[in-house]
């Protein structure tokens, strides 16, 4: 890591374990990391892909998805979101990825493939680059985007009712939604071995206002963020710090609900020791104590 003060460090359970500590989930509040070192993990062939269902099914769809991710193993992680096709049309769809014994995975997606009368059903082996690239093709270079996110707390008929409302009355066809599902070994890490908080969240929202062109900028954020008041009281009080934006747009507050107060003070002291004049601001920001 790279500091403010030009020093070149490594950080790392042995050298300067605080910052270690805070660069697991603080990003890059404390310097410019030049160099990782990782332990990979053997992964693929998956068995991943979209099944895609019309959006008149989609408050039956979520109420399965609810129920389907309450039981899933480890090694299944699936993701809701309502949506357009590529044409256009408003959609439900699931997305999912198996990363575990191949055979098995047939078994472990088949309620979620059997479920209603899906438009079509993408789930097949693929390398799991061609899993992690499926949805590229949705946000093309040049986008106008602008996101809103919260845990949440639960996913009732209310917090269904509501989605579905606003994704029935979308400004864009590109605007939409997305429910990732959280738990399993994320839940089970110890909340204090890094800054990364919300470890007990059980899923994550996210909504997106985007579109092609300036003029529908301003009516796909305002839908974005209508959408993301009406469900607060179904979101928890934290966020994922990666889908906020800069402090000027997200407020002090919305940074803290990231991390919560006491892991928020653990950074504000590493910031006053790596960072005392905030050279590193563009971001999510941990501010110095002055």
């Amino acid at each position: 890591v790279v500091t403010a003060d030009g020093r070149f460090i490594t950080a790392s359970a042995n050298e300067h374990p605080e910052l270690f500590w805070g660069v697991r989930g603080g990003g890059g509040n404390f310097g410019v990391t030049t160099s990782f070192e990782y332990r990979l993990h053997r992964v693929g062939p998956v068995l991943a892909g979209l099944v895609l269902h019309p959006f008149e099914a989609a408050k039956d769809l979520l109420r399965f998805y609810r129920g389907f991710t309450a039981t899933e193993p480890d090694e299944l992680a699936t993701y809701a979101v309502l949506t357009s096709s590529p044409d256009g049309i408003p959609i439900a769809a699931l997305a999912a990825c198996y990363n575990g014994v191949l055979e098995n995975g047939d078994g472990a997606l088949r309620p979620l493939r059997a479920f209603g009368s899906p438009l079509a059903d993408g789930i097949a082996p693929m390398t799991y680059t061609a899993a992690q690239s499926m949805l590229d093709a949705s946000y093309p270079f040049g986008l106008h985007s602008y996101w809103k996110s919260n845990f949440l707390k639960e996913l009732s008929d209310s917090a269904i009712d509501i989605m579905i409302a606003y994704c029935a009355n979308r400004p864009t066809p590109l605007c939409h939604m997305a429910i990732e599902e959280l738990g399993g070994a994320v839940s089970r890490r110890r909340l204090e071995e890094t800054a990364f908080s919300h470890r007990d969240a059980r899923y994550s929202l996210l909504i997106f206002g985007m579109c092609t062109v300036a003029a529908e900028v301003e009516p796909c954020t305002r839908w974005a963020r209508e959408f993301w008041a009406a469900m607060q009281p179904f979101s928890s009080s934290g966020v994922y710090v990666n889908y906020l934006g800069q402090e000027a747009e997200e407020g002090v507050d919305r940074i803290l609900a990231a991390y919560g107060p006491e892991k928020y003070e653990r950074l504000v002291a590493l910031k006053n020791t790596y960072d005392p004049t905030n050279v590193f601001r563009f971001n999510q920001n941990i501010r110095p104590m002055r």
